[in-house]
C-alpha cells in the first residue's frame, strides 16, 4: 500500500473571508457597491491563496486532489497531494502565504496611502491576507484544527514547533496592518519585508 497522501486545509482562508463582513463597513465607502468590491477583493485573495498551493503541487508533480474534512462541526475541504520531500512539503504548505505576502507587498508598495484611496478591491485583498494569516496563526498557537492545516505541514517539514510558524505568520500580518494605518513609517515597511523573508529562511531547515 502506498504512503498516505498529504493535505492542506482550505477552510481557514474561508473563515478569514467571513471575517471581512465585519470589516467591510469600516474599510470602504458606505455604499453597497463599495462593500461588494471589498468582498470581491477578499474572494480574489482566497483564490490566490489556493492558487499558490495548486501551482506548487503542479510544479512538483504532486498529483493534487480534494477531500472533505471537518473543523469541529464545520465541513471544509482539503487539497491533497502525494508524499514529497520535506523541502517540497514546506514549499507547498507555505505557498498560500507566500502568495499573500507577495500580493500584500505589491499593494502596499504601489499604494502606500491605500487607506486614503477609494480602492475597495485592493483593501479587500489586503484585509483577507492579514485576516487569513491571523486565523492560521491562532490555529498554530493552539494546535487546533484538522491535521491538514497548512501550519502543521510547515512545522513538521521544517522540524519546528507549530507555534513558531504562528509567529512567522502573525508578525508580517501585524506589520502590514500597521503599514496600512501608518504609511510614512519606513521602519514598518522594512520590518514587514524582513519578516516575510524569514519564512523563506525556514526552507533551509526543511533541507536537513
Amino acid at each position: 500500500m502506498g504512503a498516505a497522501r498529504r493535505g492542506r486545509l482550505s477552510g481557514m482562508p474561508a473563515v478569514a473571508l467571513a471575517l471581512l463582513l465585519s470589516a467591510a463597513g469600516d474599510a470602504t465607502a458606505q455604499s453597497a457597491f463599495g462593500v461588494a468590491k471589498f468582498l470581491s477583493g477578499g474572494v480574489l485573495g482566497l483564490a490566490m491563496h489556493e492558487g499558490g498551493h495548486l501551482a506548487a503541487d503542479l510544479a512538483f508533480n504532486a498529483s493534487p486532489g480534494i477531500k472533505s474534512v471537518k473543523f469541529g462541526p464545520l465541513p471544509f475541504f482539503a487539497i491533497t497531494h502525494d508524499p514529497v520531500s520535506p523541502v517540497r512539503e514546506f514549499t507547498i504548505s507555505s505557498a498560500g502565504f507566500t502568495t499573500q505576502h507577495v500580493s500584500s507587498e505589491v499593494i502596499l508598495t504601489r499604494h502606500p496611502h491605500l487607506r486614503d484611496q477609494r480602492a475597495s478591491l485592493l483593501k479587500g485583498m489586503l484585509a483577507f491576507n492579514v485576516l487569513a494569516s491571523v486565523a492560521y496563526a491562532g490555529a498554530a498557537f493552539g494546535r487546533v484544527g484538522p491535521d491538514e492545516r497548512d501550519t502543521r505541514g510547515m512545522a513538521e517539514s521544517a522540524d519546528v514547533a507549530e507555534p513558531i510558524i504562528g509567529v512567522v505568520l502573525l508578525v508580517p500580518a501585524a506589520l502590514d496592518a500597521a503599514r496600512y494605518y501608518k504609511p510614512n513609517e519606513r521602519w514598518l515597511t522594512w520590518s514587514s519585508r524582513a519578516a516575510k523573508a524569514g519564512m523563506v529562511i525556514l526552507i533551509a531547515r526543511a533541507r536537513r
